[in-house]
């Protein structure tokens, strides 16, 4: 049975925590993905990201930690390397934002703020998902 397909909510990436961009990237790059040659600083997140598209929409998103105040480092030191969130694409964050606080939804950041790649982006916080981190983004208007 094929269930129709969602224009609102689309996963664009997993984001998987690690150590190291390279070390990690060869690991997807030997099962066939490629990676965008860029490597992104989000100086916000103190983060490194590399990206590998896996279809139309979906990307593998590794993110390497720049400080030891990075998220990401402190997501590492606890549990290791590993998924670290999934992000789903929307056509407009502030508005999905409100919609899913109306519905009990907690955020972690009180208002969308600026994510890799220029996209607009806020996360739910896993205490109100069933324990997964759930990022939000909506795409830059070029």
């Amino acid at each position: 049975m094929s269930l129709p397909l969602s224009k609102d909510c689309i996963l664009d990436h997993i984001a998987i925590a690690v150590k190291s961009i390279p070390s990690a990237r060869k690991i997807y790059e030997d099962m066939g993905l490629s990676f965008d040659e860029k490597i992104e600083e989000v100086k916000d997140q103190k983060v490194f990201t590399a990206f590998a598209q896996i279809d139309e929409n979906a990307h593998i998103e590794l993110l390497q930690p720049t400080s030891d105040e990075s998220t990401i480092h402190k997501f590492i030191e606890s549990k290791g390397e590993g998924i670290h969130h999934l992000c789903f694409k929307v056509p407009d964050v502030k508005k999905k934002t409100d919609e899913l606080i109306k519905k009990g939804y907690k955020f972690i950041y009180p208002e969308p703020r600026l994510g890799a790649g220029g996209c607009l982006v806020n996360f739910m916080h896993p205490k109100s998902t069933g324990g997964v981190l759930i990022e939000i983004s909506q795409r830059p208007l070029v």
